[in-house]
């Protein structure tokens, strides 16, 4: 049982990162929207951040959904190692 907690928390671990990549992504002007990596990255996160900004209250620009998401993984990862 141990080593399953342990594997899901590597696999959260894996998922903040990939969560980190699209943040920094957002941060690349001119990207090609059409890059296969680029792509991979949208498609991995998005299934989580878009229920996540649809319960956020909208705000100027800012996008808050991978914070919460980020705070959601913590959490997670903390109850596991309990």
């Amino acid at each position: 049982m141990a080593s399953l907690f342990a594997f899901i928390a590597f696999a959260l671990q894996i998922y903040s990162l990939i969560l980190l990549a699209r943040v920094i992504m957002t941060w690349i002007p001119n990207l090609d929207y059409s890059n296969p990596i680029v792509k991979l990255l949208l498609d991995l996160t998005e299934p989580v951040l878009k229920p996540i900004r649809q319960a956020l209250p909208q705000t100027s620009g800012i996008d808050f959904s991978p914070m919460v998401a980020f705070l959601a993984i913590y959490l997670l990862t903390a109850l596991l190692r309990f």
